[in-house]
């Protein structure tokens, strides 16, 4: 398990100049993308059965600036602040490695769809395909 402080350290290094580590930018959460990824109107039995299928279990870390959610595979860091008068949500995803996180994915999201719902939805759906991607990696190098 990954040392917090060592957490905090690479939160400082990616958060200090997220361009250099996110070459494809930050993936905004919008209805588009809700659609894309089927997210929204399940129904309370199709939310259940997608927990079961899919749980993550976190240790969480919580400051003034932001939650910090860790496990043996993923670091998440979930930042709330206001862009432009907007109540805006960045979430930043790392993988787990043997030395240190490695960033996958960041999302933002603003307005109406900054919400803790939509949040978690979008964050269970990215850590999902980050695994998938993954394993999709580990299964053609072998």
């Amino acid at each position: 398990m990954m040392n917090p402080n060592k957490l905090e350290d690479s939160y400082k290094e990616f958060i200090f100049d997220l361009a250099k580590w996110v070459q494809d930018g930050i993936i905004h959460v919008d209805l588009a993308l809700l659609k894309k990824f089927d997210l929204l109107n399940k129904t309370p039995e199709e939310e259940k059965e997608i927990q079961a299928q899919f749980p993550f279990y976190f240790h969480v870390l919580e400051s003034n600036e932001k939650v910090t959610l860790f496990n043996n595979q993923f670091a998440v860091w979930i930042i709330p602040k206001v862009v432009d008068e907007t109540p805006t949500t960045l979430t930043l995803i790392a993988l787990m490695t043997n030395t240190k996180p490695r960033l996958e994915i960041v999302f933002s999201s603003a307005g109406a769809y900054n919400t803790p719902k939509n949040v978690l939805k979008v964050l269970r759906h990215f850590l999902t395909e980050v695994l998938d991607t993954e394993e999709e990696i580990a299964s053609i190098s072998h």
